[in-house]
C-alpha cells in the first residue's frame, strides 16, 4: 500500500508541473504576440501602438488563454471543449476587430 501512496503522490505532482507548465506557455506566447507589433513599430510607420494598446491586447491574450485553460481542466465532453473554445476565439476575434477598426460602431472602436 506504501508503493501505490507514492505512485498517487508522483502523479499528482506530474499533474500539476503539467498545468504550471500550460500556463507558463500560455504567457509565453501572449508575449511572444505582443512582441510582434513592439518589432513592427521600429521598422514602419504603418504600425502604432501605445502603452494602452498592448495592455489591452496582453489582456486579451492572457485572458483567452487563461479561459481556455480552465475550459481544457473542466470541461470532459471532447465535443463540449472544442465548441466552448471554438466560441472564446470567436468573440475574441469579434473583439479584436472592434478595437481595431470599430465595425460595430461601439465607443470602444477605432474609428
Amino acid at each position: 500500500m506504501h508503493e501505490s501512496d507514492d505512485s498517487n503522490a508522483r502523479s499528482i505532482r506530474t499533474f500539476k508541473a503539467m498545468q504550471n507548465k500550460r500556463l507558463i506557455i500560455i504567457l509565453l506566447i501572449s508575449l511572444a504576440l505582443l512582441l510582434i507589433p513592439l518589432i513592427a513599430m521600429k521598422f514602419t510607420d504603418e504600425v502604432n501602438w501605445t502603452i494602452a494598446d498592448f495592455i489591452i491586447a496582453g489582456s486579451l491574450f492572457v485572458g483567452t488563454g487563461l479561459i481556455s485553460e480552465i475550459v481544457m481542466r473542466k470541461v470532459k465532453n471532447i465535443n463540449n471543449k472544442v465548441g466552448l473554445i471554438l466560441a472564446i476565439l470567436i468573440i475574441v476575434f469579434l473583439i479584436w476587430i472592434e478595437l481595431a477598426v470599430g465595425v460595430f460602431g461601439t465607443p470602444f472602436g477605432g474609428n
